[in-house]
C-alpha cells in the first residue's frame, strides 16, 4: 500500500514497492516534500524503488517470493524507466580477507550457505538485464550496512545486531550501523538524480568489535578451548535468536565494512554517526545498568554454569558411544 501524493507536471511519478515498512514509510514523507518527485500509483509510474532488503526475516522462501514480485513488477511495467534497488552490503559476504573498507568495485561473495544474501545478489543481476535490454534505461543500486531505527528494526538487522560482539573467547570484528533516516535520504537522491550505478550507504567509518561488545553489554570475555567455544556460541545464538541460519553467523564473525566515498560525491551525507544508530535501534539490556564490578561476578558465575553443563553434555555422549561399541 502506497500513500497517493498528487504529482505535479514536472515531478516525476515514482513508485514504492512497500511503503508499510520503516524505510518505505520515510521514504514517503520525503517524496511527499519533494519538488522534483513524488509518489503515484504503479501503473502511472516512471521510477520503481523496490526495498528488497528492508523487512527481511532470513528465511529463503521469502527471499526466492520477493525475487518473483520484482521480475513481476518490471514486467507489468513497461512504462518505468529508472529503477532504484535497495540491496545489501552483505552481498558482499563477510571474510577475514575482505579489502578494508569494501568499494563498489569488490566481489560479490555472499556466504553460501545463506540464501538471502544470494538473492539479493540475483536481484542485482535481473535489474542490471532489465536496464541492459532497452536504452535510455537506468539503475541504481544501493547497498546499505545494517540498517536500523528505533521504529523500523527488521528482524534481520535484530538477528546480526544481537550477533556482533557477542563472541565467547575471540575477538569480535568492527561493525557498520546505519539509521533508516539516512537510508531514506539516499533513496531520495537516486530517485531525484537518476543516478546510474552502484553506491555502498554507510556512516562514516565504523565500530570496533569491542567497542559493539560494550554497547551491548557482553559479559567479559574468557578464552575457551576451540571445540568448547564453537558449542558454547551455538547456545547463545539458539537461546537468544531462535535458530539462526550458519551463513548469517559468518557476517558476526568477520568484517564486511564498506565504503561512502561513492554516494557522498554525489552530495549525500550521513547525519547519524554508527554508535547513535545502534542505540537507537536495538533494545537497552538489563545487564547495562549493573555495576562493572557486579557484571563480572555475575559473568563469571555464569559461564562457570554454561562450561558446566557443556561438560555434562561432553561426558554423557561419550559414556554413550563406549556403551554402544560394547554391545
Amino acid at each position: 500500500m502506497v500513500m497517493n501524493v498528487a504529482a505535479t507536471a514536472t515531478a516525476t511519478p515514482v513508485w514504492v514497492s512497500d511503503g508499510t515498512g520503516g524505510l518505505g514509510a520515510r521514504v514517503l514523507r520525503l517524496l511527499a516534500a519533494s519538488s522534483v518527485a513524488a509518489a503515484v500509483e504503479p501503473h502511472d509510474c516512471d521510477v520503481l524503488v523496490w526495498l528488497a532488503a528492508t523487512d527481511a526475516d532470513a528465511r529463503a522462501v521469502r527471499r526466492e517470493s520477493a525475487l518473483a514480485g520484482l521480475a513481476g513488477a518490471l514486467h507489468d511495467h513497461p512504462q518505468v524507466t529508472h529503477v532504484v534497488l535497495v540491496s545489501s552490503a552483505m552481498v558482499y559476504g563477510a571474510w577475514a580477507n575482505n579489502p578494508v573498507p569494501l568499494t563498489e568495485d569488490a566481489l560479490l561473495r555472499p556466504d553460501v550457505e545463506f540464501p538471502f544474501a544470494r538473492q539479493l545478489g540475483a536481484a542485482e543481476q535481473l535489474v542490471d538485464e532489465w536496464r541492459l535490454a532497452v536504452p535510455g534505461r537506468s539503475v541504481t543500486v544501493l547497498r546499505p550496512a545494517v540498517a536500523m531505527a528505533a521504529d523500523g528494526t527488521s528482524r534481520l538487522a535484530s538477528a546480526l545486531a544481537a550477533g556482533m560482539g557477542q563472541r565467547v573467547g575471540e575477538a569480535d570484528p568492527p561493525a557498520q550501523f546505519l539509521h533508516l533516516d539516512d537510508l531514506a535520504t539516499a533513496v531520495l537522491l537516486a530517485v531525484e538524480q537518476r543516478l546510474d550505478g552502484v553506491y555502498n550507504v554507510a556512516p562514516d567509518g565504523w565500530v570496533e568489535g569491542e567497542r559493539v561488545r560494550a554497547l551491548a553489554g557482553a559479559v567479559p570475555r574468557v578464552k575457551l578451548p576451540d571445540r568448547l567455544n564453537e558449542v558454547v556460541t551455538n547456545l547463545r545464538w539458539r537461546f537468544q535468536r531462535g535458530p539462526i541460519p550458519p551463513g548469517l553467523r559468518s557476517y558476526t564473525r568477520s568484517p564486511w565494512l564498506v565504503a561512502n566515498d561513492r554516494l557522498k560525491a554525489v552530495g549525500w551525507r550521513p547525519t547519524v554517526t554508527n554508535e547513535q544508530a545502534y542505540v537507537e535501534g536495538t533494545e537497552a539490556k538489563w545487564w547495562t545498568m549493573v555495576s562493572p564490578k557486579r557484571r563480572q561476578e555475575i559473568a563469571l558465575g555464569g559461564l562457570g554454569v554454561i562450561i558446566a553443563l557443556v561438560a555434562a553434555v561432553v561426558v554423557r555422549l561419550v559414556r554413550s558411544a563406549r556403551a554402544r561399541r560394547r554391545l
